[in-house]
């Protein structure tokens, strides 16, 4: 059965439902106050919190507001001033019930198994997404290539220690996957994984986000937060792009990497916390400790165990399989021929590009196979013929844009003739004027052209 905070300054009413709550098999911990509902609610997990709105201290519906995002219990309002404007105002809360003074044990029954069947289905809702996640994750850790093969060996090793761990590798490698796939080899897989993204905060929410704040902790602080830490208790905390975290907050960083301790925001209580650090970033944080932009003690702290996260050019071999997992969402195929074209590309985006091109070249195709809207950026150019519409080109403008694509794909005048259903002539006219547009009209002979005649 579940587990129920009693929040009710009315000592008889509270006496009789605790009684009756334990009678039906539910654990109950009741208070009368929102000073010690506070207390626990943000020290406890509870399936449902049933509380009055006027209590001696504070008003019961603030209590919802204040926790209502930030904990999985689901409240229930009792009380014996109820009207409609009330029960709004209780709903837009956050509360999932409202119910009346007096009123029969039977209706609260009621109400707390719609309250628990709604927690329920959330975490089943939960687990299907994670199931779903990490079936992605498996297919991404596959892998043909002998330098990602000794990373996941790396990575299985550290796993079964609490070490922190300092992922290196340029964006879109998938440092974010080799944490994860740490944290589910771990003793720890059960808990929760918490990401920070550091490069995202404001600087100035920074250590509210990490740390979080009391209420009146500063001008906005309405009410009592939690921060990222603390949410990751029990599991695995990782500080995503930890080169981001500003330089006024990594003392306090340092502080909590070597305790696992912290104060929020305005607060005077120290709270401990049972958690791995995992720390990622494509910057050289030695030459920003060099600058004075990291503290050394803090990297040092960090960089217990370090793992070097290949980019995709230099695993080739798992791009035909990545390719055809990315479009296996979209059930669409791609050729042979054009799965050698993107393991002579040099994804500078790594795995994130390529993830991206396979979308849009499934999204882009109306048949099975997705070969012809494949868009590779060359080195140093930044065509692309999904973003040729962005400038408003002419018709005129079009066509020379698409000959000029067909001639970067083929690589020769007499194949882009034989796709356009014309003569050499015609495509050399037209790759001539594109040459004199673009200011280029000296270079040398089109590859398979026609005569330089007019």
């Amino acid at each position: 059965m579940g587990r129920i905070l009693l929040v009710e300054d009315d000592e008889s009413l509270s006496r009789i439902l605790e009684r009756k709550l334990r009678e039906k098999g539910f654990k109950v911990e009741r208070v009368s106050t929102g000073a010690e509902a506070r207390e626990l609610i943000g020290t406890r997990a509870y399936d449902v919190v049933l509380l009055d709105i006027r209590l001696g201290d504070m008003n019961g519906l603030d209590l919802i507001k204040e926790f209502s995002g930030s904990v999985q219990a689901k409240f229930i309002v009792i009380t014996g001033y109820g009207d409609v404007r009330t029960a709004v105002e209780a709903m837009r809360s956050g509360a999932t019930d409202f119910i009346q003074k007096p009123f029969s044990f039977d209706i609260l029954e009621v109400s707390i198994d719609r309250a628990l069947k709604e927690k329920r289905l959330e975490e089943e809702n939960r687990a299907l997404r994670s199931i779903l996640l990490e079936k992605d994750q498996e297919v991404l850790l596959e892998t043909k290539s002998p330098k990602f093969r000794e990373v996941l060996e790396t990575a299985e090793k550290v796993a079964r220690s609490d070490v922190n761990v300092l992922l290196r590798g340029e964006t879109g490698t998938g440092k974010e996957v080799i944490a994860r796939y740490i944290h589910r080899m771990s003793p720890r897989r059960e808990g929760p994984f918490i990401v920070v993204d550091c490069s995202s905060i404001p600087e100035h929410l920074f250590e509210s986000e990490l740390f979080g704040h009391e209420k009146g902790a500063y001008t906005g602080a309405v009410q009592r937060k939690m921060g990222l830490v603390e949410l990751a208790d029990g599991g695995t905390l990782f500080l995503d792009e930890i080169g981001d975290v500003p330089l006024h907050v990594q003392p306090k960083l340092l502080r909590f990497v070597e305790t696992r301790s912290f104060r929020r925001v305005g607060g005077l209580k120290e709270i401990k916390v049972n958690v791995r650090i995992i720390s990622a970033t494509n910057r050289n944080l030695e030459e920003m400790v060099a600058k004075g932009d990291f503290r050394s003690d803090l990297l040092y702290r960090l960089n217990v165990v370090e793992i070097n996260v290949p980019p995709l050019r230099e695993r080739k071999e798992d791009i035909p399989l990545l390719a055809e997992f990315f479009l296996s969402r979209y059930k669409k195929k791609i050729r042979k021929s054009t799965l050698r074209d993107l393991m002579s590309y040099h994804w500078p985006g790594n795995i994130r590009e390529l993830k991206n091109t396979m979308e849009r070249a499934a999204l882009l195709s109306k048949g099975e196979f997705v070969d012809e809207n494949v868009c590779l950026r060359p080195e140093g150019n930044n065509f692309c013929p999904e973003e040729m519409f962005s400038k408003l080109p002419s018709l005129e403008d079009l066509e020379l844009m698409y000959v000029e694509y067909l001639y970067r794909r083929l690589g020769s005048v007499s194949k882009v003739a034989e796709v356009l259903g014309c003569s050499r002539r015609t495509v050399f006219r037209k790759m001539r004027k594109l040459r004199e547009r673009n200011g280029d009209p000296e270079k040398g002979p089109f590859s398979g052209s026609a005569p330089d005649v007019d």
